[in-house]
Parts: C-alpha cells; structure tokens; sequence
C-alpha cells in the first residue's frame, strides 16, 4: 500500500519528512502497541515533557527509585549491546512486515491532525514548507547520525599522523634484512629509487582517475571493470584483498621474530597469542579505538625515525659508539654490490623489486584522500610532492645511512647464510657499533610499528572482504554489516586467517614469513600496474571518442608517459621476479621450491583470471577504446571555470607575499 508521508520538526525553519517504514525503523526499542502510533522528536509535544517530568519525579521523591532505575539502565545497555550486532537496517523498497503492519492503520486524518499541531506548536505556516529538507534516495536518518558520529571520531590529529606513519612498517624496518644479506647495500637505494618514481607517476595517474569518477565505489579496484576488464578486475582484486588477509598474519609473525631479539626462551606463540587479542579487541570496539591506536603508533614511528637519523649520522662521523669514524667503509669492504659477476650484481638490483613495492605499499591511498578534498586539483600535487619527500627522506635516506652502518655479510641479519638473530637492520645499526641502550627502544618502536601494521591490514583486509560480496565478486554470505558498522562476517574471516600466525613456533618461521611477504609484494605490483593501465586505456577512449581533456577537474602531471613508464617498470620488474625466483640470488641453478615462496601470487592471479573467463564466458581481452563508458558515473567539468580558477589563483600568488608562491612550489 502506499504509505503515508510523515514530517519530522527538526527545527524552528527546517522540516525534514520520510517514509513511514524508516521512521518506524527509528523507533524499534518502543513496544510494539506504540508500533502504530507516529512517533515525533523527543520534546516535541507538551504532553511527552509532563510525562517525562512527571516520571522523573515520581522516581526522585522515591527513596528506591534510583535503586530500581539502575538496573533497569544496566539491563537496557546490555540489550542495546546485544542488538548492535544484529544487522544494520539498510532502505529497500521492499519494508519488512512488521513495518507494513505498524502504518497499516496510520490514516491521513491522524497525520494531517497531528501535522497541524506540531505546525501551531512552533508556528509554522503552509507556505513555508516548500523550502523543506527532502531526504530522497539517502541513507535512513539512523545511518546518517551514525557516520557523522564515525567522522567525528577520526579527527585531524589521526589523519596527519596516519599521513606521516604511512610506509613506516615490516617492509621497511624489517623486510629490507634479507635483500641487504644477498644483494647488499647499493642495489636497495636503486631498487627503492626505480619503485619511488613509478610510485610518483601512480600517484598522478590514481588522482586523475579518483577526481573524474570520485561518485565511484570501491575506487582504483573498481576502474579497470569499466576501462579494461570485468575479468582483469576480478582478479587483480581478489589479490589485493588476499595481500592484506596476509599481512595481518605475517606482522603477527613478524611480531614473534622482533620480540627473539630479546628472548628465546618463551614460547613464540605466546607473545603471537597477545597481539593476536591484542588486533581483534581494538578492531572490535569500531573506529575510535583503531584510530586511536594508530595515532600512538605513528607517532612512535615518526620519534623514531627522527631519532635513528640523528643517532646513525653521530655513529658514523664518530660522535657515537665504539668505531669511530666509519664514513662509506662498509661501502668498500665488504662492497656495495654482492656478487662476483654483472650478473650476479644486476640480478640483486632485480630481488629489490618486490621488498620495495611492499615498503610502499598503501601509499596510493593517498592519491584518493587528496581527491576527496574540498580543491583536488590543489591537493593532488601537494600528496604527490608530500610521496615524493617520503621516497627521498623516509626511505632512501634511512637506507643508505643502514649501508653505511650494516655490511650485508654481518651473521645477525635476516637471510644470512648462519640466519643469527634475525634482528633488524635497524637494531644492528646500534648494537654493532657498541650503542647498548637506544637498540632496544629502537626494537620496541619497531614491534609497535609491526602491531600497527597488523591492525590497519586485519582493518583493510575485512572491508575489502566486504566489498567484493558487495559488488558479487564474494560470496553473499560476506555481506554483513551490524548495527554498529563492523563488518563482522568478514572480521571472521580475516580472523582466521591471521591463525597463521600461530606457525611462529615452527623451525620454518623464516620461510612462513618469506611465503606471505612474497604474495603480499607481488599483489602490490598488480593493483600499481592496474592504475596504470586503467589510466592509459582511459586516456584512450577520451581520445578515440573525441573527448576533451578540459573535462577533466584534475590531469596527471605526468601524463599519459608516466602511466606507459610505470607500467614497463613494474612489467620488467615481474619478469625480473620470475627469474630472481626461479633461479635463486647466489645460485645457478633451478629451486622450484623457492621459486613458488616468491611468486605464489602469479599463479593465484591467473587462476582466477581463467576462472572468471569460464564463469563469465566472457572471452575478450580488454574493452575496446569506443565502447569504454565515458559517461556513467563520471564527472565532467566546465573547461572554461577551470581556467578561470586557475588564473585567478596564479594572479593571487603573483599579487601575494613570497613565502606563498616559495610555500606553493615546495609543498
């Protein structure tokens, strides 16, 4: 039947109305005799606020009242507790019974009476109801109320520290132990440097794509279903969400291998156990513990690395430790290249690839951050100089004060022939050089920067999860979300997986690690080099189609040469994986074992490619450039209020102080 339109006074110039189903829906702790009755805001009517004070006095001049009232306040938080794990109501056209049944009866008379008394209450008249607050095709008001809250919980202080954190994790402080043991210091600062500038040109590419189709769910995972492939998408997709399903995992076992710098006697698992609770509690109580614990992680990895600068600079011009003055010594001896040969040499340039890409990985994110700012075109080009400074500072200097300060044939580092203590390359900066005291709080930064990582991976990985049912890439079942927001389904999921982690008392933890790492660096390859080919094919049909690129609110800076540059990079630096992985650093011959520790992730993306392709029957390889869709969801600007924005703000700086135009080119 068609159900009456109810009105909600939310103020004394506003009026909000919406189906009756949706306003039941906000009245669910009532009992169901009131179900038939229109509920209006708490205060609204004279007669709630005698009952109301009314009820309160009664319950003050009792002696007992508040010894009755307490419990009955614990038994409704309980409840309440109890139902925020039920599903959350979503709009359908299809109500449930029970809401048809609540405004069955609900005649027009009762709502055009009791409308006529909220009006006379706050005096509105009939006119002015044409300037009404209209929710249409939105999200029910409960929705509404719950995402502002979640907006108000992440506040400015997370997201800059979240910004500056990001990158600082396993790849990074621990992961480059192994590429350093078998390829040595020289081949890291090329192999981070290769992967820094195609990062640079993703960036760009991302922002583009994120500005034009910013009305699009599931961003740079969703682009190449329409610019290149269903069946390119769903794989490369699906890996991306297995990479962070891994991640959480491998910092878990990473965990247990930083914590063995300290102890060997206590069981691994133990600690393993820990964190384990440790990650689900956090992630169990929603966004505000999660971006809590992240904004006290972050900062101890940025006081870290600030500190690490100053600490390794002091080691090696000999202001600290026990050496002296150490300059480029280890440069020389043992050398900056492993390997007798060119290539040896140019084979350990290749093993850097993948450790880097997952060192960077998740930086793309912050191409879509940018776009979803009130100016984009401003703030992509400031997120990518801020990547760029990263890359230079974070990354390459770091690494290269680690060459000066680590030789890649000390027995203590990870993938040494002798294996050690597989401490970090960070840890032995200190500890080598007669530092006794700043080695174990760089170790405790470095635990608390891995236990971050595992919380934003096991956060990640579930909505990804939850994403794929979503779009009908994962089974339905995944599609849960309750009331509170949290996708427990696909928490569950998540949390399973991370049991792998419980292989940390294994004699082949080091492999368990080697095996995760491998597909996660991998996934991270495919999702860059699918930006870049969702940029290139876009770029295509804009020009096929005959589309001017002044419909764009942001161009790449780059343009289209960056995306073909990354894309070649990141293709030569699979192939170079594939050898790497097939014939192992150091060796000359085939290891089928090691080469599916490090390229597992490969035979996972085309099983599902084919998959697809069979499931689909959907034989074709991309879209053609004059049928990719050019308009469906896309943005399409004013060209000509583009260039005047854009010498209006050329014509400020020029008219402005110094410190703007010096502030605007740097930052």
């Amino acid at each position: 039947m068609q159900t009456p339109k109810d009105y909600e006074i939310t103020s004394e110039h506003e009026v909000e109305y919406f189906d009756q189903p949706s306003l039941h829906n906000r009245s669910t702790h009532h009992s169901s005799k009131d179900a038939t009755n229109v509920q209006f805001a708490p205060g609204d009517s004279d007669n709630d606020d005698s009952d109301n004070e009314s009820t309160n006095n009664n319950q003050s001049s009792s002696p007992h009242g508040a010894s009755k009232f307490l419990p009955q306040v614990k038994n409704e938080r309980f409840r309440n507790w109890l139902d925020s794990f039920k599903r959350a109501e979503t709009p359908n056209a299809s109500s449930s019974t029970a809401d048809e049944n609540a405004v069955e009866n609900y005649s027009m008379q009762e709502f055009d009476n009791d409308l006529e008394n909220k009006k006379s209450n706050l005096h509105i008249r009939d006119d002015e109801l044409d300037y009404a607050t209209v929710n249409v095709d939105s999200q029910p008001v409960e929705q509404q109320d719950e995402n502002a809250q979640l907006k108000q919980t992440i506040k400015p202080r997370h997201v800059i520290m979240m910004s500056l954190g990001t990158g600082i994790g396993t790849g990074l402080l621990v992961g480059n132990g192994t590429p350093l043991a078998q390829a040595g210091p020289a081949p890291l600062v090329i192999g981070y440097g290769i992967m820094g500038t195609c990062l640079y040109c993703i960036i760009q590419a991302c922002g583009e794509l994120a500005v034009a189709y910013s009305k699009v769910n599931g961003s740079f995972n969703t682009f190449p279903s329409f610019l290149v492939d269903p069946g390119f998408n769903f794989a490369v997709a699906w890996v991306y969400c297995i990479q962070w399903l891994c991640v959480c995992p491998l910092e878990l076992v990473t965990s247990s291998m930083t914590i063995k710098y300290w102890t060997t006697k206590v069981d691994p698992d133990v600690f393993v156990v820990i964190f384990y609770v440790l990650i689900l509690l956090i992630n169990f109580f929603g966004a505000k513990g999660y971006a809590e614990a992240e904004f006290f992680f972050n900062c101890c990895k940025v006081m870290m690395m600030i500190g690490f600068f100053i600490m390794a600079i002091c080691i090696n011009t000999g202001a600290a430790g026990t050496d002296g003055y150490i300059g480029a010594k280890y440069w020389n001896d043992p050398g900056a290249f492993r390997g007798q040969t060119k290539i040896e040499r140019f084979k350990g340039v290749m093993d850097t690839f993948v450790t880097a890409a997952f060192a960077f990985g998740a930086t793309e994110f912050i191409a879509l951050t940018a776009a979803e700012q009130s100016n984009p075109r401003k703030a992509i080009p400031s997120a990518a100089k801020k990547v760029a400074y990263r890359i230079l500072l974070i990354f390459l200097t770091s690494i290269i004060l680690i060459g000066f300060l680590v030789p890649y044939n000390s027995d203590q580092l990870m993938g040494s022939s002798s294996g050690g203590n597989s401490a970090s390359p960070y840890v032995l900066a200190a500890s080598l050089h007669g530092v006794h005291v700043v080695q174990h709080f760089i170790n405790a930064v470095i635990l608390l920067s891995v236990l971050s990582v595992a919380n934003s991976a096991f956060y990640s990985s579930s909505r990804l999860l939850l994403g794929l049912a979503q779009v009908g890439y994962a089974p339905k079942w995944f599609d849960y979300v309750d009331r509170n927001g949290r996708p427990l389904r696909s928490m569950l999921c998540a949390a399973i997986i991370a049991v792998i982690a419980f292989c940390a008392t294994s004699p082949k933890e080091t492999d368990v690690f080697t095996w995760l790492l491998a597909i996660s660096g991998l996934s991270q390859i495919f999702t860059w080099f699918a930006i870049c080919v969702s940029h290139i094919r876009f770029r295509r049909g804009m020009q096929v189609q005959g589309r001017s690129l002044g419909e764009l609110g942001f161009r790449a800076q780059t343009g289209v040469l960056g995306s073909y540059y990354a894309a070649i990079m990141l293709f030569l630096a699979l192939v170079a994986q594939f050898w790497v992985a097939l014939v192992p650093m150091n060796t000359h011959t085939l290891d089928a074992e090691n080469f599916f520790q490090n390229y597992l992730a490969m035979p996972i993306l085309l099983a599902l490619y084919v998959g697809f392709k069979l499931w689909r029957r959907d034989f074709r390889l991309f879209i053609r450039a004059k049928n990719i869709d050019l308009i469906s969801h896309r943005i399409i600007f004013d060209e000509e209020l583009l260039r005047q924005e854009d010498e209006e703000y050329k014509e400020k700086l020029r008219n402005g102080p110094k410190w703007k135009r010096v502030v605007d080119f740097w930052c």
